[in-house]
């Protein structure tokens, strides 16, 4: 959290793409964070998704298997493509995190890659083409 207050510091454009929370409006809790590692059509993304935006979430432990991030990542793509026209996404998930496989799989998410990341460890890098997958 602290990386992405810290880009809204150096840019405050960037808010409405970084994190947000997601809460259970009947419990009035906070089940996880979701967000866009920065705006789409960054630098980052040129070569392997033109356009695209990288986001990544992290579902609380009590929370995990409900369908919450599922709903989640639907309703923030769908954000990107309507609001931003935003083409295509991109996740890296590492591939011990079957759970979160899956969602992308859900979702039309193809494998283009892997690496190490430097915090997570091996991860795959999966994109998603918007046009394909309506």
């Amino acid at each position: 959290m602290r990386l992405r207050l810290d880009q809204m510091r150096r840019d405050p454009a960037l808010e409405q793409w970084l994190l947000r929370a997601t809460c259970v409006r009947r419990q009035g809790t906070m089940i996880e964070h979701i967000g866009f590692h920065d705006q789409a059509g960054n630098d980052d993304l040129r070569d392997l998704a033109p356009g695209g935006a990288e986001f990544g979430y992290s579902i609380f432990p009590p929370f995990k298997r409900r369908g919450y991030a599922t709903e989640a990542c639907g309703a923030l793509m769908d954000w990107a493509s309507r609001e931003h026209h935003v083409p295509r996404f991109v996740v890296s998930i590492s591939p011990e995190n079957l759970p979160s496989l899956r969602i992308a799989s859900r979702f039309g998410f193809r494998k283009v890659g892997s690496h190490v990341d430097e915090e997570d460890g091996p991860e795959d890098i999966l994109v998603r083409d918007v046009a394909e997958t309506r």
